[in-house]
């Protein structure tokens, strides 16, 4: 069966800058997810494994409607939700703002009598920051999470999905009540990491790694004939 919804008003003509979106993603939020990597960020903090998401120069243009055929595809493949990234997602406020509109329509179309998938986003930006900035505040307006502050390398955090111990995660949502109020204060279990392979060769990590863990995995890699030439977190 062909899903027909339309996309929501203002998402036709209008793009965001990505570095890149994967799913199924399984260590940014709960369950089997779609990611989307906003690119651009001014906050450019130290110690950050994604610096090829800083400039916001790099990656692409994608179309909302297309990043929204992901959302669609991957709704229909039982996503549990959708984690946006970065970069900084709020460097693009307007677009950022438009593809949660749009990802909260489709998914409650998606999930009517069903379990409703979540949204879940990152912010490098705290939330006092946040609170002057009405923009700021609409572009999260169809968030179910928010996961804010800088990352600081020298606040090493066991909180799962966080990077360092200031970051915190709130709820925004009854749906995000729901699903991430038990997680507040769980601390990780096994590999924060995952491990894919790029379309066009080289590999991706995904996720949130703790204290050591990128380098005993290049250890790993390396154990199985794989190099890494210029990883993103040396960049």
């Amino acid at each position: 069966m062909v899903d027909e919804t339309p996309d929501p008003p203002g998402a036709a003509g209008a793009a965001a800058r990505i570095s890149g979106t994967h799913f199924p993603v399984t260590t940014l939020g709960p369950g089997r997810r779609l990611g989307v990597w906003f690119q651009g960020c001014p906050l450019a903090c130290p110690g950050c494994m994604s610096r090829h998401t800083w400039d916001p120069a790099g990656g692409r243009a994608v179309g909302l409607p297309e990043l929204l055929d992901e959302w669609r595809a991957a709704l229909a493949a039982g996503a549990d939700g959708l984690t946006v990234s970065g970069g900084e997602p709020l460097s693009q406020p307007v677009a950022l703002s438009r593809l949660l509109a749009g990802a909260a329509a489709l998914r409650r179309a998606a999930g009517a009598g069903g379990r409703p998938a979540d949204i879940l986003v990152y912010t490098g930006l705290t939330e006092a920051e946040l609170a002057p900035e009405p923009g700021l505040r609409e572009a999260l307006r169809h968030a179910d999470a928010l996961i804010s502050g800088r990352y600081v390398a020298a606040e090493p955090t066991d909180l799962v999905w966080r990077g360092s111990a200031n970051q915190r995660l709130r709820p925004l949502t009854e749906l995000g009540r729901q699903r991430y109020g038990p997680h507040l204060a769980r601390t990780a279990a096994g590999p924060r990491v995952q491990v894919a392979w790029a379309p066009a060769g080289g590999v991706l990590l995904y996720g949130v790694p703790g204290r050591g863990e990128l380098s005993a995995l290049e250890r790993r890699l390396r154990a199985a004939g794989v190099r890494l030439r210029g990883p993103s977190w040396r960049q």
